[in-house]
């Protein structure tokens, strides 16, 4: 099972020889390094029970984030699923915000209301963080539609992991958005296992992206281990979505050095193939590039780990003296339709 998991993710780097500018190489490093050192504070904070419930970190997942950040516009929607704390801080959220909401204080993003998978910012077009699995294909078609109906060139990022691409939502969102040409990018996080599974053992097409082909969808497989990689397949997909050529489809290859979630010891995986991952590790290798190609010097990353660090610690400050929501809030921010049958004021 692993071997075939780790067959399938050498199978699809592809050397990135495109050079962007100093800020872009330094402004990877610093979203990439927030979104790590967020997710070990939140492990610590679990350890210590301030954060209760689920809980899916994006440690490995980095890159991707990165790629997000610089190819999107702030105008452009995204949706994904759980494992979201990074896509989250990508698109602008705060770290005080997602922190506190980690923590279910009052000062969180949906005021303690959602936790750990569901982050939402209408402000940042950030729809989530979604629970379900594979809910969020269906509902970034439709946020996708919207923009259309509406006349913008925006476009909705649609986010969902290798399990979800099993899912018969799916399907059906892919033929309507094809047959309608609706501007959505949907992205497989391939990371290999779902929950806890190998993609190898719920589908004989290993190489998600080519289920895009049914529908004559353009697609293709992505390094999701470097933020260059992320970057280029991600601008040459939204440029085709913006002319209105209709949807397209990235599997974006990648891997998590954690489990599913927080309670998953990932013995499905071998300690070899975890480490061959970590020699991976997008931070370190954005790092590397930066210094070794003389990109930024030593002291520009440092003081980015530093600022960062600091955010960090306030963050989880701020969360642990943020109050909790009175219990009169249970009844608030609830969908309600007064004329139903059984619906009493």
């Amino acid at each position: 099972m692993a071997e075939t998991a780790t067959k399938a993710r050498k199978s699809t780097g592809k050397s990135v020889k495109v050079k962007y500018s100093k800020r872009m190489y330094l402004e990877w490093f610093e979203v990439m390094y927030r979104v790590r050192q967020f997710e070990q504070a939140a492990l610590k904070a679990y350890s210590q029970q301030k954060i209760r419930g689920f809980c899916h970190v994006y440690i490995g997942q980095e890159a991707i984030a990165g790629g997000l950040y610089s190819a999107l516009r702030p105008e452009d929607k995204v949706v994904t699923a759980y494992r979201q704390h990074g896509v989250a801080l990508s698109r602008g959220l705060t770290s005080r915000e997602c922190m506190a909401e980690l923590f279910g204080k009052e000062t969180g993003s949906v005021k303690g209301k959602g936790g750990s998978m569901h982050f939402f910012s209408k402000e940042k077009n950030y729809f989530g963080g979604n629970g379900i699995v594979g809910a969020q294909i269906p509902i970034g078609t439709g946020i996708a539609f919207a923009e259309s109906y509406r006349g913008t060139d925006n476009l909705c990022v649609c986010m969902f992991g290798d399990g979800a691409a099993r899912q018969g939502a799916l399907y059906e969102s892919f033929n309507m958005a094809m047959s309608w040409s609706i501007p959505v990018l949907y992205i497989c996080e391939n990371n290999g296992y779902a929950m806890g599974t190998s993609v190898s053992r719920t589908s004989n097409v290993t190489s998600i992206h080519q289920v895009g082909d049914a529908f004559n969808m353009p697609n293709e497989a992505v390094d999701g281990m470097n933020p260059e990689s992320v970057h280029v397949a991600l601008e040459k997909a939204i440029k085709h979505i913006r002319r209105g050529k209709g949807p397209y489809f990235l599997e974006i290859n990648t891997y998590r050095y954690r489990g599913h979630s927080v309670s998953d010891p990932a013995k499905y995986r071998t300690k070899e193939e975890l480490e061959y991952y970590k020699g991976l590790d997008p931070i370190n290798t954005i790092e590397d590039k930066i210094v070794k190609d003389k990109i930024g010097t030593l002291k520009e990353v440092d003081a980015i780990k530093v600022k960062i660090k600091e955010e960090i610690t306030d963050a989880v400050q701020f969360a642990e003296d943020s109050s909790f929501l009175p219990a009169s809030e249970l009844y608030t921010d609830n969908y309600v339709q007064k004329d139903y049958p059984f619906i009493k004021d």
